[in-house]
């Protein structure tokens, strides 16, 4: 993030926003430059790969589902737009901290001891920990009495993720349709809403016991429920 930072000090933020007697080395300032910045980046990701989703990717056809609510897309990109900003809060401590010096990070493979062995484990090991945490950071805020204060910080591949998710595309390679946690089984997630916690993969749901198949897959998803609605001439117009 000191690389982003430091663009935007450059070319942005020195010459056109903040006046000469604050330095760019200030923590005030630092602190307000990353929350612009933050908030900018994800606010455009969002909005971006969520309208590439929604117009290139995402079924329409579940929109005539009778559990789509009324202006439910307007609902979510509203409460997206709006959680973001707090989610926002965390993100930033984080990258402030990293641009003060304390973190590991390092700008070249050459730097690490380890090399790349220690960059693909890095990467493997963020996929598992971040799966393990919010199946069970999921499973706990579905509690009934906790319920009502559900959020999730969650940023860039995370953000991605969540979008694909919920896109109503149900197509996962035959290979791993019992591993990938995708649309086909989240759908069951919300249908069913104590099956299908994970995020990524459908491990810690088999370890936990709330795996279910995906009822797309098996003809008996939410467009198929949509089809032979349509096939009855029942759905609303």
């Amino acid at each position: 993030m000191d690389y982003v930072l430091d663009a935007a000090d450059r070319n942005l933020l020195t010459p056109y926003v903040y006046p000469a007697s604050w330095p760019e080395g200030g923590a005030l300032r630092q602190v307000l430059s990353l929350l612009l910045l933050t908030n900018l980046g994800a606010e455009l990701l969002y909005l971006g790969f969520a309208s590439l989703s929604f117009y290139y990717v995402f079924d329409h056809r579940l929109m005539k589902h009778p559990l789509f609510l009324e202006n439910q897309a307007q609902r979510e990109i509203k409460l997206g737009v709006t959680s973001i900003f707090w989610m926002s809060f965390p993100t930033v401590a984080f990258f402030f901290a990293e641009i003060r010096g304390h973190s590991k990070l390092y700008d070249n493979i050459s730097d690490s001891s380890s090399g790349w062995p220690l960059v693909i484990l890095s990467i493997g090991g963020f996929l598992f920990f971040t799966d393990m945490v919010i199946y069970w950071l999921h499973r706990i805020l579905h509690h009934k009495s906790v319920y009502k204060v559900v959020y999730l910080v969650l940023f860039v591949f995370v953000n991605v993720w969540t979008i694909s998710i919920h896109d109503g595309d149900f197509r996962i390679p035959w290979p791993l349709i019992e591993v990938i946690n995708g649309a086909a089984h989240h759908v069951d997630h919300h249908l069913y809403f104590y099956f299908n916690y994970g995020q990524y993969f459908t491990l810690w749901d088999r370890l936990g016991g709330s795996y279910r198949h995906s009822s797309a897959l098996l003809g008996k998803g939410p467009l198929d429920h949509v089809r032979k609605l349509s096939a009855a001439g029942k759905l609303r117009r």
